[in-house]
């Protein structure tokens, strides 16, 4: 079957085209608006040399016009390279150049880096500013380019077509380029709102960065619901709850650390958030301290998980509301699950030799289905090395229940071995985040001339809050067993997160390690 990421647009054009699509602070489009402003944005690509194929990148903060490039490069036949807002100009430079791209859009948030990324790119030959203000000498603008072209016809690729490269935030390294194409991304979208419907009133909130797949996922299904969606430039408490309240948002995605700020934002208790029904998080573990504030507070919101990968094309489990508000003994014990295999994937947990592993058994995360990428950007030892009879493999440590509901344990590479014990980090910090003083926290495996690996904690405090060392230690004895607890703790103002909010503890290792052959004990 070959499906296009344009198919949503054509189907409003015909069904509602003048209803409202875009909201982004005072501006809104309708359906007809957008799909003109598309057409037209495609125009300008094809004019300065957008082939089939090409990937066009984008480098700007979340509003309106990122859902513009993005069907304007699809309708106009190219592909997505989506810039990390978090990342330096050399990094950008480096996505661009791995995978050729020779066009860039700006917002005016990242226009002062235009001189910088065409000395330091190799590739980039063409920028253009998506604004409203002046573009610079040398600098194309969008707007005037748009308003002289003509509108162009969809191309209507699709299928197995490239839609984009999405590059992996480096949390673990070295960044790579993920294929994902037009079926991956628009089948994964299709068989998630089996799981999370979104009504056909649904006003979408989209707040975490559209550059991630994960931010992108719920604009492409709302595509395909037609639903309004609403924008906010970047996370910030007060602009978010804002946008609750004044655009009657319904539905929105949040990685933990975004919602833990927002409950403890003065305005989550005093605007009116009554309009929201659905909330997904995901990306990082919820601790079971801050899941339970929101449920007691957000009584009509149905949260959902999701967990996955940039590689899966969205998530590929999925942990239902009735499972969050049940008083039911095996549903309150899923609470520390990532849910069942969202429609359209098939998991299996695997032993080291691809072996699947039997109920309860912790092995490797696996997974096939439609989301899955076609490969890594020029990389064919990372795809081959990937993949193992043809599953894809997570990196993440897991066990499954006799119901199939999935137990992640770790990341493989972050599970520490201390004198001969496995000790996996995310129990840990579930039990230090039950601390009434700790806000978050990370736990890691750090050099220890005795054990090999020792715990280490590093924790951050609730504002005026106090706690010692032994006081953790002794708090993470009550829920887990003695070798578990951390060794040494480590206190500071804020962990390292990428934009997507996951936690970075390849920084937190790193000066541990550093000038060891080896970063395990």
């Amino acid at each position: 079957m070959k499906l296009s990421l344009t198919d949503g647009l054509h189907r409003q054009l015909r069904s509602a085209p003048d209803a409202v699509a875009t909201t982004f602070g005072d501006r809104c489009r309708t359906w007809r608006q957008l799909a003109d402003r598309t057409a037209r944005l495609a125009a300008v690509l094809q004019q300065i040399g957008m082939a089939p194929g090409d990937r066009v990148a984008m480098l700007a903060l979340n509003s309106d016009r990122y859902l513009e490039y993005m069907l304007g490069v699809w309708w106009g036949g190219g592909a997505l390279n989506p810039a990390n807002t978090r990342w330096s100009a050399a990094e950008v430079a480096f996505s661009l150049d791995d995978c050729d791209t020779e066009i860039l859009l700006v917002d005016d948030h990242f226009l002062s880096w235009c001189d910088h990324l065409r000395a330091v790119s190799r590739s980039l030959k063409t920028i253009v500013y998506f604004g409203d203000g002046v573009a610079p000498d040398g600098v194309l603008h969008a707007e005037q380019l748009m308003r002289a072209a003509d509108p162009v016809e969809d191309t209507r690729r699709g299928g197995e077509d490239l839609a984009g490269v999405f590059y992996t935030g480096g949390t673990t390294g070295f960044p790579k380029g993920v294929m994902l194409s037009h079926n991956a991304l628009l089948g994964n979208a299709i068989c998630n709102l089996l799981d999370v419907a979104y009504g056909s009133d649904e006003v979408v909130l989209a707040v975490a960065p559209i550059f991630h797949q994960a931010g992108m996922c719920i604009l492409i299904r709302a595509l395909v619901r037609g639903c309004r969606t609403v924008y906010v430039e970047a996370f910030e408490p007060a602009q978010v709850l804002g946008a609750i309240a004044t655009e009657r948002a319904t539905f929105t995605l949040l990685v933990p650390t975004m919602l833990q700020r927002l409950i403890e934002h003065p305005g989550f208790g005093e605007l009116d958030l009554s309009s929201l029904r659905k909330i997904v998080y995901g990306a990082s573990p919820i601790n079971e301290e801050l899941l339970g504030r929101l449920l007691k507070a957000l009584p009509q919101v149905d949260f959902y998980q999701g967990y996955g990968m940039t590689e899966t094309g969205g998530p590929y489990t999925i942990l239902p509301p009735h499972c969050h508000r049940s008083d039911d003994a095996a549903d309150k014990a899923r609470l520390r699950s990532a849910g069942r295999p969202a429609w359209g994937i098939e998991m299996q947990i695997q032993d080291l030799d691809g072996t699947e592993t039997q109920v309860g058994t912790v092995g490797e995360i696996v997974a096939r289905g439609i989301g899955v990428m076609t490969g890594y950007w020029n990389r064919e030892k990372e795809t081959s090395d990937a993949f193992r009879n043809g599953w894809l493999r997570s990196g993440d440590m897991g066990y499954v229940d006799p119901e199939g509901f999935l137990f992640i344990v770790d990341r493989l590479k972050d599970m520490i071995v201390s004198g001969g014990e496995n000790v996996y980090s995310a129990e840990v910090e579930n039990a230090l985040a039950r601390h009434p003083a700790i806000v978050s926290c990370a736990v890691i495996g750090i050099p220890s001339a005795r054990w090999g690996e020792q715990v280490h904690a590093v924790v951050v405090l609730r504002a005026g809050a106090e706690a010692t060392s032994a006081e953790l230690r002794d708090h993470c004895r009550q829920y887990i067993a003695g070798y578990k607890c951390p060794v040494s703790v480590e206190f500071r103002d804020a962990l390292p997160v990428s934009a997507a909010g996951k936690l970075l503890k390849h920084e937190l290792r790193g000066p541990y390690w550093a000038g060891r052959e080896r970063a395990v004990g």
